[in-house]
């Protein structure tokens, strides 16, 4: 058997597992739920099996990584499975809970994903993103000793449509983008119908115009051949002048459509009504179906010419459905093939009843498919998923400064890191989508400067004229511009977060945003958090503090994102010392990856470590005498999320708990209510997140028969006298903190911002939303009992 031969066989063998595994998984859930479907797969995994197995079993080594179009995971599950790496009983339980995952998943797949994929687009993007790190990480000593690895992703053409991929092309073209291949499977057939004619030219003109080389294939070797006999370039011209929807609809019909409708359209020419009479109408199927994309000679071969850097893009031709009863029909996005259909198919395959799960049933040379199978660069060094050592911090960075705000606090305490001969220091990088300067990194990309493979001085520096900014770019440095693309920012910090499992070395990677726009890249962020990429991501100015900018550049919601957000951490220090402690906190826990035991005092998972978001803000404010407060107590209430700024006496009557830099509202609205209530209480609440998880963990803990349980907020707010009135404060959203009425059942007065800002003054505005002293005041007159409080400010 020759190695195209073996190929085939291969080709044939996942055809049929990745069919068998779907259909399996579809027959079991129909017997335990009725007439469930579990979704299609079949024919859209069907048009990847070629692509797979040329690139898995001939073209990619160990050093590559992959991103698995979703749609083909049964494919991807089906190679591993055939490798070693998959076990049947996942595989039987495809799509059921704890069975092999309907998408490729890094973290809850045990066979050996690089990217997890799913949502459409992002998949793709961030293979460009994983290149540049790995750009990045060979330019560093620390890290140079390694062989640079292609970054693949075997894209759906459908996925074409996702604005990601365009933002994308255009940064890479910045960064000089290299060791990329983007395998487009161009099948003409999207969820809803058949995608436009002539997008492969669009297609073409657009990676051209950001330097990728672009590979069309769309003729297999029989179509090739075929087009060398006398009457070929009549065939030749029809099928590339053919639309989509005929193409597709013929393909499911099969070769007596073939042949009539060739012999419709270009006639009885003799030599054409020769060339399709020389093969019968399965023959002349099989030719018509030779796509570019369904042949892995054509496959190989063109891999095989690919010798340089330069990003690829190929445009492979394929039937969706191909090789099964379902190819070319427009409904097959979400078709199984019924059981007859099934039966039929394991018949043409070849497969014994019985030996359905067997890795060789059904392969006529089955030594030679080991072989293959063995000699597979690509498996050779077993699984492919690195670790490295932690980083250690040397602890937290304290600044002196007495009235200071929490953004220009970050950029100070970057500073003092970068000037430092610390592995920490080393290992960060920093990355803001073209407001680096405006989110105070400046400092730190001055010591630090900007990366690039190639080194490029600053003209204004080298002219002599003044500028705050050393705009120098180098292979040392560490600071990432990128675009105004909130996209791109999260794709890049999700591909840096990946590093020590990608390529097994740790970044620490910190990424700047102003926080209105941390949703504009809320589905990267939340793909880069599904792979458990680990990052730091800083959202700043926050609420509505960048008052003279008005509505669009004032966030609401932002605290619900980081507090809703799996695998982020948020927090929203009022203090520099309590920044200062997060900071250093946070070095340590996107390092974590520990199995998640509860940690019994706030029973959050802390050991499994995961990213960290930090709002920030420009608002300036007094830092209260900060030296006095770094004690063990004080540390683990600011990690926890919470601790008491002003502790409530037994009699208290009002507490007031509040997040972020409402801080001097609230501590001079204690003041004046203090006046005329007793043991007024002051809750400083660095992370709700933090807080309300530790809250419901602790809750399931107990209805798990762990009686004692008991989280941090619930400790806070226990010696709280039941008839307290509460008051929460905060620049957002007031549904961030209301819910701690709810941990003991106090009477709550909710203070938050819930529409859009408008141009002003912080003082105006947090007067027009009534977050203001006056109005926390007041919420304590109307709401809590006793004597009337003076609403006049004490002099």
């Amino acid at each position: 058997m020759t190695d195209f031969e073996a190929l085939k066989s291969m080709e044939q063998r996942l055809l049929w597992l990745s069919s068998w595994i779907v259909h399996n998984a579809n027959h079991l859930r129909e017997k335990e739920e009725g007439d469930v479907k579990v979704g299609g797969h079949q024919a859209s995994c069907a048009s990847m099996v070629s692509i797979m197995t040329a690139l898995y079993f001939h073209t990619l080594r160990p050093e590559d990584r992959v991103a698995v179009k979703p749609h083909a995971s049964p494919v991807f599950h089906a190679m591993q499975y055939m490798m070693g790496n998959q076990t049947r009983e996942k595989l039987e339980n495809f799509r059921g809970y704890g069975g092999a995952q309907s998408y490729p998943s890094r973290t809850k797949d045990v066979d050996d994903v690089d990217f997890s994929t799913g949502s459409v687009g992002l998949g793709v993007a961030i293979t460009a993103f994983a290149s540049l790190m790995q750009d990045y990480l060979e330019a560093k000593p620390w890290a140079s000793n390694r062989q640079l690895g292609r970054m693949i992703a075997l894209v759906g053409d459908a996925e074409l449509d996702e604005g990601n991929v365009y933002e994308c092309l255009q940064e890479g073209w910045k960064h000089d983008l290299r060791n990329t291949w983007w395998v487009i499977d161009y099948n003409r057939q999207s969820l809803d119908g058949v995608v436009h004619e002539g997008l492969w030219e669009k297609i073409d003109a657009i990676f051209k115009a950001f330097g990728w080389r672009t590979i069309v294939l769309r003729h297999g070797v029989l179509q090739r051949a075929a087009f060398e006999e006398p009457g070929g370039d009549a065939l030749k011209q029809w099928i590339q002048s053919c639309p989509n929807a005929d193409y597709s609809a013929l393909t499911y019909q099969g070769g007596a459509a073939w042949r009539k409708r060739l012999m419709d359209d270009i006639g009885d020419q003799g030599e054409v009504t020769t060339l399709l009479d020389a093969r019968s109408d399965d023959e002349l199927s099989a030719l018509m179906n030779n796509l570019g994309g369904q042949c892995v000679q054509t496959l190989t071969e063109a891999f095989d010419r690919v010798t340089d850097d330069q990003p690829t893009v190929f445009l492979a031709y394929t039937i969706k459905g191909w090789g099964t009863p379902l190819a070319g029909h427009k409904d097959n996005h979400a078709g199984l093939m019924n059981p007859s259909q099934m039966a039929d198919f394991q018949k043409r395959m070849a497969i014994p009843k019985g030996k359905e799960w067997e890795a060789l049933a059904g392969i006529d040379d089955p030594d030679a498919l080991q072989k293959l199978m063995d000699d597979a660069a690509f498996f050779s060094r077993g699984r492919r998923r690195f670790e490295a050592p932690s980083v250690k911090s040397s602890g937290p960075v304290f600044l002196d400064d007495r009235n200071q705000s929490t953004q220009a606090g970050f950029g100070k305490i970057l500073d003092a890191i970068a000037k430092t001969d610390s592995e920490l220091a080393d290992r960060i990088l920093t990355t803001s989508p073209d407001v680096t300067a405006s989110t105070n990194l400046g400092p730190w990309v001055n010591r630090r400067s900007l990366f690039a493979r190639e080194a490029k001085g600053d003209t204004f520096r080298e002219q002599r004229i003044p500028s705050t900014q050393k705009w120098q770019f180098s292979p040392e440095g560490q600071h990432i511009e990128l675009g105004i693309a909130e996209m791109n920012l999260f794709l890049m910090l999700g591909a840096a977060g990946l590093s020590h499992s990608l390529f097994g070395e740790r970044i620490i990677p910190i990424g700047t945003v102003y926080d209105p726009f941390v949703a504009r890249g809320l589905d990267a962020m939340n793909y880069a958090c599904y792979q458990d990429s680990r990052f730091i991501i800083v959202g700043t100015p926050s609420g509505v503090t960048l008052a003279p900018e008005g509505g669009a550049h004032q966030s609401i919601g932002a605290q619900l994102i980081g507090m809703s957000q799996d695998g982020l951490v948020s927090f929203e220090p009022a203090f520099l010392d309590e920044l200062s402690i997060i900071m250093d906190w946070s070095f340590d826990y996107l390092q974590r990856s520990g199995e998640g035991d509860p940690d019994e005092r706030t029973w959050l998972r802390d050991e499994t470590g995961g990213s960290v978001y930090l709002r920030l803000t420009t608002r300036s404010i007094d830092q209260l005498g900060l030296k006095a407060r770094d004690d063990a107590d004080f540390r683990r209430g600011v990690v926890d999320g919470g601790y008491w700024l002003r502790e409530p006496g037994p009699n208290c009557e009002v507490v007031i708990a509040y997040q972020g830099c409402v801080a001097p509202e609230v501590i001079e609205a204690a003041g004046r209510i203090g006046n005329d209530r007793r043991d007024i209480g002051v809750l400083a609440i660095t992370s709700a997140d933090r807080l309300n998880s530790g809250w419901t963990a602790a809750r399931r803990a107990r209805a798990r028969g762990q009686e004692n349980a008991v989280s941090q907020i619930e400790r806070l707010m226990g010696s709280v006298s039941r008839d307290a009135t509460l008051i929460t404060v905060t620049d957002g959203h007031p549904a961030t903190l209301a819910w701690i009425g709810s941990v003991m059942g106090h009477r709550t007065a909710p203070l938050g911002v819930e529409h859009f800002g408008q141009t002003g003054t912080i003082s105006d505005l947090y007067r027009h939303f009534m977050i203001d002293a006056d109005a926390i005041v007041a919420a304590a007159n109307h709401l809590s009992a006793g004597r009337n409080i003076r609403l006049a400010k004490q002099v």
